[in-house]
């Protein structure tokens, strides 16, 4: 205990997010244009994540529609589109033909079998597998009374599949 406590405040909370890195940093923006912020509290030695909005942050509750959200509620919904997306046919197509400029030799069903891998070994992954993943993927995802609409970035589909299809191996 005296060794946490000699460390510096800055410190440990770096050390927190370490091991808990938040899966949205930089991509979750609130109904009025505000940047999310990742943080954290604890209670009883329990450890509670959530988002808060930088307008909450600066000008107190109440400011904001959407002031904070349990991180993973959010990140939960964020990853279920995303898994709907790695089956859609149109995204596998459409990644398929974005990586075929990359690489000619890539084949529809190399494409297919890797965005298909990812789905069932994405709990598998470390947090900060995970979080890279949402960072390659995910351009902005945006909360509002009305619900969640995650944008992805097209280029980090092919930069993820280019780097699964390594690992998978090219299909004929």
């Amino acid at each position: 205990m005296h060794a946490i406590l000699t460390e510096s405040p800055r410190k440990r909370a770096g050390n927190t997010r370490v091991q808990t890195p938040a899966l949205l940093k930089g991509l979750l923006w609130g109904p009025d244009g505000a940047a999310f912020s990742p943080t954290h509290t604890r209670k009883k030695n329990r450890l509670y994540r959530y988002y808060v909005s930088q307008t909450v942050l600066r000008h107190g509750a109440g400011t904001c529609p959407v002031g904070r959200v349990p991180a993973a509620e959010i990140e939960a919904a964020v990853i279920h589109q995303l898994r709907t997306v790695f089956r859609q046919p149109e995204i596998i197509i459409g990644t398929w033909k974005a990586a075929k400029i990359m690489d000619p030799e890539v084949s529809e069903d190399a494409v297919r079998e890797a965005l298909m891998h990812l789905d069932p070994i994405w709990d598998e992954l470390f947090p900060a597998e995970q979080a890279r993943i949402a960072q390659l993927l995910v351009e902005r995802a945006d909360i509002g009374l009305g619900g969640l609409d995650v944008q992805l970035r097209v280029d980090g589909l092919n930069s993820l599949v280019n780097e699964m299809g390594s690992k998978v191996g090219k299909a004929a």
